[in-house]
């Protein structure tokens, strides 16, 4: 297993708000105005580079996922990567509330949705997923065959999958076939790191794993 270097060291409770706020922000301008959002100022976690996910679900009736994004879309983009969190946050943002997530969110959509931001402080190789992968703790990311794609942590939680479901799931989601983090020629990282939540939108955040 080859571990990465570089990625940001411990986010407090108060990273992972201001991680969330960021994204909020990000939604919004480019929702409301067509305009990206500059981080600002920020603590020094921020200027580390690092990967980052934003997943944004309304929060009305059972709930439903409107967008889901990461800065990076395949284990070796997030591993060279050389955004800053900070700006990764914004890239993720603006692409979760895009057409190229699932469909535009639109202004009247934006007090119902609440904002995730995943991110990933250590990418790890594993050439045995099923050993390795910790459901309620990791992330996944798969690349091979020309495709690539990756999995949120809280996704199989809330879902209820077992591990074998869970990466199934995820090279589906890569365009593999469902057994396809078998083989040689797909590579399989796991990511870890926390996970920060808006309890309701726009309200209070939870770091729920990491």
């Amino acid at each position: 297993m080859a571990r990465s270097k570089g990625r940001p060291d411990g986010l407090t409770h108060e990273d992972g708000t201001r991680a969330v706020e960021l994204a909020r922000d990000s939604v919004r301008a480019f929702v409301e105005n067509g305009r990206r959002e500059e981080p600002g100022s920020m603590r020094d976690a921020f200027y580390d580079r690092s990967g980052a996910f934003v997943r944004l679900e309304t929060a009305t009736g059972r709930g439903q996922l409107r967008g889901c994004a990461g800065a990076y879309d395949s284990p070796r983009a997030i591993e060279e990567g050389n955004r800053r969190l900070g700006m990764a946050i914004v890239d993720a943002a603006i692409e979760a509330a895009s057409e190229d997530s699932r469909s535009v969110v639109t202004p009247p959509e934006l007090d119902s949705i609440a904002v995730t931001v995943f991110v990933a402080e250590t990418v790890t190789e594993t050439s045995t997923p099923a050993d390795d992968v910790e459901v309620g703790h990791h992330g996944v990311a798969m690349e091979g065959r020309g495709n690539a794609g990756w999995m949120f942590p809280t996704v199989p939680v809330d879902n209820g999958w077992g591990v074998y479901e869970y990466l199934d799931r995820t090279a589906r989601k890569a365009g593999l076939s469902n057994d396809a983090w078998m083989d040689d020629d797909v590579r399989v990282v796991t990511l870890d790191g926390p996970v920060f939540a808006e309890n309701d939108p726009g309200g209070s955040v939870q770091r729920r794993f990491g």
